[in-house]
């Protein structure tokens, strides 16, 4: 008797797990977030699929994200110390899509196409993963000035 009640404890905390993995594993970003991401980025912590991750102390250039009706671009630029800022003009044109409750951003250059994952997005913080389980955790850009 004792035997089938610790069968059922431990079949009852299996079932429970698998929930708390499917759980924890569904993005949460919701779609009205996605306009968050419009605005400067800049890059601060790249996490590897090994684990060991690389932070960014300064950047030369950051990421401006420009979306409309999940569609926009994404363009490299550099912060100068008058406030503006200066670009090649490449920009990467972007469009939002969701997938099983997950949110992409897929790219498109005359150079390739390839899409990451919206881990997370919140006022300040991005988080962006790439098909090699890359991890690109951003944060909201500052402007300084010497004004």
């Amino acid at each position: 008797m004792k035997k089938i009640g610790l069968l059922r404890l431990f079949a009852n905390f299996l079932v429970l797990l698998f929930i708390m993995l499917l759980v924890s594993c569904h993005s949460n970003v919701k779609k009205e977030d996605i306009k968050k991401l419009n605005g400067y980025w800049e890059i601060k912590q790249v996490k590897f699929s090994t684990g060991k991750t690389k932070d960014y102390k300064v950047n030369e250039t950051i990421d401006y994200f420009e979306l409309k009706s999940n569609k926009g671009f994404r363009q490299k630029v550099m912060p100068q110390f008058d406030g503006k800022f200066q670009t090649n003009g490449v920009k990467e044109n972007i469009k939002v899509v969701e997938n099983d409750n997950s949110f992409f951003l897929e790219y498109n250059t005359k150079f390739g196409k390839w899409k990451e994952e919206i881990i997370s997005i919140e006022d300040s913080i991005l988080v962006l993963k790439n098909k090699e389980n890359l991890e690109y955790t951003y944060k909201k850009f500052k402007p300084f000035s010497l004004k």
